[in-house]
């Protein structure tokens, strides 16, 4: 069974960095289309950034030039590195992923079918 599980999560100052760390488990991790996505309370989930198998990457808007994704293939190990952390950036990450997810869906969190359970980020002001 494929299983994502995350960690790295925290409580941080604005302005701070934390990277967050996925570790998938029950499959061949190069074969998988990966996502991080995030909710905060209230609020609809929203995909935050996406890797493909040929290592395209798309990222949201609200993330750009902050947020890094990277992977290590050899531990099966996906992770976001996230910089100057914002209080809107507050919220439970989860780590998502297929064998295969659409162009045009890759920030969708309804395109994944394997999640974690999740690792929540608190940033204060």
């Amino acid at each position: 069974r494929v299983q994502p599980v995350e960690s790295g999560g925290g409580s941080v100052q604005a302005g701070e960095s934390l990277r967050l760390s996925c570790v998938v488990s029950g499959s061949t991790y190069n074969k998988f289309c990966m996502v991080w996505v995030r909710q905060a309370p209230g609020k609809q989930r929203e995909g935050v950034v996406a890797l493909d198998t040929d290592g395209t990457i798309s990222y949201a808007d609200s993330v750009k030039g902050r947020f890094t994704i990277s992977e290590d293939q050899a531990k099966n190990t996906l992770y976001l590195e996230m910089n100057s952390l914002k209080p809107e950036d507050t919220a439970m990450y989860y780590c998502a992923a297929d064998f295969w997810v659409p162009f045009n869906a890759r920030l969708r969190q309804n395109a994944y079918t394997y999640w974690g359970q999740g690792t929540q980020v608190t940033v204060s002001s």
